[in-house]
């Protein structure tokens, strides 16, 4: 009987673990914010094209849906994830707002050149500039494997899919 009693008071608890149900209610309101876009779609069909644009969105919000539901319903018969399980986390430690605010300033600084830079020029240092804020001291290196990553990113848009990327002042070389 006393184990019963403990599992009562351990389903109490996560009961009142607000913060999961926020989570379910943040996966339905996305369903539901989902479903009301796919309603406004209009039906357009074709012969390429013959179910058009509105299944997609619609299929993906009833999806958001039934999983908040099942969730919900989970963390209210007393389920909880694994706590650290896996995870190689130090949960005494501080958080490290250096690397943080170095990784926030390089992806502002990105966003900022990449019209007058171009995206080879960028990228290469986007990606060094994020090797550098997580810890690589191997400086050369980094901007080699950011060129080649910036150059092949380029030419798979350009290429594969078709999508032009800015060349900035590269225009014409590219």
């Amino acid at each position: 009987m006393p184990d019963r009693q403990v599992d009562r008071r351990e389903a109490t608890a996560v009961r009142g673990d607000r913060a999961q149900f926020g989570v379910c209610a943040a996966l339905a309101g996305l369903g539901i914010i989902l479903l009301a876009d796919a309603a406004r779609i209009p039906q357009v069909t074709s012969s390429n094209d013959p179910l058009g644009p509105r299944p997609v969105p619609i299929v993906l919000g009833i999806l958001l849906l039934v999983t908040a539901a099942a969730y919900a319903i989970d963390v209210w018969r007393g389920g909880v994830g694994e706590a650290e399980s896996g995870e190689d986390v130090d949960l005494g430690r501080r958080a490290d707002w250096k690397t943080v605010l170095l990784l926030v300033a390089v992806f502002g600084l990105s966003a900022v050149l990449i019209d007058p830079l171009g995206w080879v020029i960028t990228g290469s240092l986007l990606f060094w500039g994020c090797a550098f804020a997580l810890g690589n001291r191997h400086h050369l290196r980094g901007l080699v494997i950011g060129v080649v990553l910036g150059l092949v990113t380029f030419y798979g848009f350009a290429i594969g899919l078709g999508v032009n990327l800015p060349a900035g002042i590269l225009k014409g070389i590219l």
